[in-house]
């Protein structure tokens, strides 16, 4: 598989998970060792909890929309910066409603087998200006770390 058929495989991820919903075809484009590792999550998710992870998202921001701002690809690894855009209709994770449309940047780092399945992918969100949107105070330095 080229890099460009890899860059293509993660946004299809992204597109069939986050903007589409189609949750059982994005499992199927993972490995049996699957792992999401995310700051948003604060521990490690298989593909089963992934799915009711974006699945729990997807409720509470039925207008989310995943925009991939840059993909680049080297070996096994892709690197997406993304921005998430949406607004919380309801409650979740902790994180109150909101009619305000929220902009949340995120940068994603995947490792793909070489069968080209998804193997592993660490996300990093910009919780803090996430937090920051929702009119939240600012957290002191040690707790940032987490959601």
């Amino acid at each position: 598989m080229s890099l460009d058929d890899r860059k293509r495989l993660v946004r299809r991820h992204i597109d069939l998970s986050w903007n589409k919903g189609h949750l059982a075809l994005v499992e199927q484009l993972h490995s049996k060792d699957f792992l999401y590792k995310s700051s948003f999550t604060g521990q490690s998710l298989r593909s089963g909890a992934f799915a009711e992870m974006v699945q729990g998202i997807r409720r509470a921001m039925p207008d989310l929309e995943v925009v991939v701002e840059e993909c680049v690809a080297e070996g096994s690894k892709v690197v997406t910066w993304s921005t998430l855009i949406g607004t919380i209709e309801q409650s979740a994770f902790g994180y109150p409603p909101s009619d305000k449309v929220l902009s949340i940047s995120a940068m994603a780092f995947w490792t793909l087998t070489a069968r080209n399945e998804i193997q592993e992918i660490c996300t990093m969100f910009d919780m803090e200006s996430f937090r920051s949107q929702l009119g939240l105070q600012a957290r002191p330095y040690a707790e940032k770390a987490l959601p």
